[in-house]
């Protein structure tokens, strides 16, 4: 799980744990990972484990084959700690949010030195976090 989250944030995976207003973690809870505050985990721990549903906010999953996907929730946890990000123009927007693949013209902005199959965030213009995804190209590619 720490290699896919490493995959867009980097070294910034301490900040999600050591957050300003109290420290937090993650647990694994029915093949689900979740991630919350340390005074959530505590009052969780009175109830019991099949009664409990879910906890905080779900990260990912894991398949059953034991491989990690992260969930869409992660967004707004995962954009503002990322290194890379992708700006997309208003006119690709929509194409994106229904599962297509963004091409350059439809880029509007993209950060420097982002390799190939680099893990980014996908932003509208006016930085709202829509996704995240893979560069299929590195940025010295997409200039050209």
């Amino acid at each position: 799980m720490f290699e896919k989250m490493a995959k867009y944030i980097r070294e910034n995976l301490q900040l999600l744990i050591d957050q300003p207003v109290g420290t937090y973690c993650l647990r694994l809870h029915n093949d689900r990972v979740y991630y919350m505050s340390e005074k959530i985990l505590q009052m969780a721990a009175n109830i019991s484990r099949d009664k409990l549903v879910s906890l905080q906010i779900c990260f990912g999953k894991l398949t059953k084959t034991y491989k990690f996907q992260l969930h869409i929730t992660v967004l707004d946890y995962l954009a503002p700690h990322t290194k890379y990000k992708m700006w997309i123009k208003p006119v690709t927007e929509q194409s994106f949010l229904y599962g297509n693949h963004v091409l350059k013209p439809g880029l509007g902005q993209i950060t420097e030195n982002i390799s190939q199959y680099q893990g980014v965030v996908m932003n509208s213009m006016v930085d709202i976090p829509l996704g995240f995804g893979v560069a299929a190209k590195s940025t010295q590619d997409c200039r050209k």
